[in-house]
């Protein structure tokens, strides 16, 4: 199974970062472009049925299959209550996030492989600190709880607390997310789908 965590493509609360340089709503139809490209790349991996875990019910989410709300106090305790529920449908999950354009359709089968032998989870770093895809075949709060999401020490700390564990763990290539304005460089190379085009209110 494929859990897809993404905030809803609302106007001054995705990609907030990006604003000043794209303004609410680019930012948003970007955020849109974003989580498409990523429910794409899970379908294409073929492990599994993929489900979309959002933030709110919006409108962008109801075509989307097997949509689930996120529930939790903070991104730790929604990923956790996420692995929790799913590992309860499937032997294997993998996590990944709508902001991450890099990783591919052969990075999660790779993940899925290595779950499928003798890891317990599996971990991609990401450039700024985070990881851009976790995925696990057991679960633990500890993976989640008390760490401080978004910054540079997250994946070196969920390392530590997997080796607390005494799970066995791979890492995968490091990738990149779209957080910041000079990540949009970047993104121009990839072929993104097209936001739907929807008109601003007056």
């Amino acid at each position: 199974m494929i859990v897809v965590f993404a905030r809803a493509p609302v106007p001054g609360r995705a990609k907030t970062r990006l604003i000043p340089r794209l303004g609410e709503w680019r930012a948003a139809r970007l955020h849109e472009r974003l989580l498409r490209h990523a429910l794409a790349v899970a379908a294409a991996s073929a492990c599994g049925p993929v489900v979309l875990h959002g933030t709110a019910r919006h409108s962008r989410f109801r075509r989307s299959n097997g949509f689930t709300l996120q529930a939790g106090k903070d991104l730790g305790e929604r990923m956790h209550r996420a692995m929790q529920v799913s590992l309860k449908k499937a032997e294997r999950v993998i996590l990944i996030g709508a902001d991450c354009p890099a990783l591919t359709p052969r990075d999660l089968r790779r993940a899925d492989r290595l779950l499928k032998g003798a890891c317990d989870a599996v971990i991609a770093p990401a450039e700024d600190g985070g990881y851009g895809l976790i995925a696990l075949r057991r679960n633990s709060p500890l993976l989640f709880e008390g760490i401080a999401w978004g910054g540079a020490d997250v994946y070196r700390e969920t390392l530590r607390r997997l080796e607390r564990l005494g799970w066995r763990w791979r890492a995968l290539r490091s990738v990149w997310d779209v957080d910041r304005p000079e990540d949009l460089e970047r993104l121009r190379v990839l072929r993104l789908a097209p936001a739907r085009r929807r008109r601003a209110p007056r």
